[in-house]
């Protein structure tokens, strides 16, 4: 709060910010009092994490480090070892002083050459992103839940729930390697192909004849979101942007970590 009072100058505002954070939190039928800190995934959690790290982020500014941070998730720029472990250092000392704590698994110094590290859903090694295994995982379960062959709703029904799932994910990990969409193309259609099994009373596990019954093209005419059908147009656009301009196009995964020799996160 004595943070927040340093950016406004509001005492209403600054008021109603601290009865949110000492509000009653309710987990299931349980409900306690919080004792310190923002909710986890509470909707102000991104904003008060931006105000209380921004002194973080000027420190290492001023250190000569580079940081991408995203509320409280960062990775931060190094082209040594010995740096990264300085700025490691670094960092650990302005959690403790600042009451913060660094999350025991999750930080980490890597090669990005060699090996992996997941930000923000997307797993990066090298020059590559891809999606990470928990954002894959998160992905397969939402559909899963809106695909249970026992909803009891019609095939258009959970099309039309799937397609809001789809396009909204295809629009934040569309820059993620292409051979990502096929396979969660193929995942989403067999798990329609269940319901319609269910819907006709047909039983028996029969791979290749679901898909004689139902191919591919059956679900693009019932209206089926395709990801790699969007990526294949999103890939074109951003093609005919750079034939047009001659310039890189911004929606492209141009993005890398590490430089030219590549770095330590």
């Amino acid at each position: 709060m004595k943070r927040l009072a340093e950016k406004i100058a509001d005492g209403p505002l600054l008021r109603l910010i601290a009865r949110f954070l000492t509000a009653p939190i309710r987990e299931g039928c349980e409900q306690r009092a919080p004792e310190s800190g923002t909710p986890q995934g509470a909707v102000l959690s991104p904003l008060l994490s931006n105000v209380y790290l921004d002194p973080l982020d000027h420190l290492l500014a001023e250190s000569g480090f580079e940081m991408i941070r995203y509320a409280d998730d960062f990775v931060i720029l190094c082209r040594t070892a010995e740096k990264a472990q300085r700025a490691l250092a670094l960092v650990q000392a302005w959690v403790t002083e600042n009451g913060l704590a660094l999350h025991p698994t999750k930080t980490k110094v890597v090669d990005s050459r060699t090996e992996s590290f997941d930000f923000l859903g997307y797993q990066f090694v090298g020059t590559e992103h891809r999606v990470s295994k928990k954002s894959l995982g998160k992905f397969k379960d939402m559909i899963r839940r809106k695909t249970r062959r026992t909803c009891g709703r019609s095939l258009q029904a959970v099309i039309a729930d799937v397609n809001k799932t789809l396009r909204g994910w295809f629009e934040y990990f569309q820059h993620s390697h292409h051979w990502t969409f096929a396979s969660l193309d193929a995942f989403v259609r067999q798990r329609l192909r269940s319901i319609l099994k269910r819907h006709r009373k047909i039983s028996g596990v029969a791979k290749g004849r679901d898909m004689y019954r139902w191919p591919n093209r059956f679900f693009a005419q019932a209206g089926l979101f395709s990801l790699k059908t969007a990526y294949a147009r999103a890939s074109q656009s951003s093609s005919e942007v750079k034939l047009s301009t001659g310039e890189p196009c911004a929606g492209d995964p141009h993005a890398r970590f590490g430089g030219r020799g590549g770095s330590n996160q």
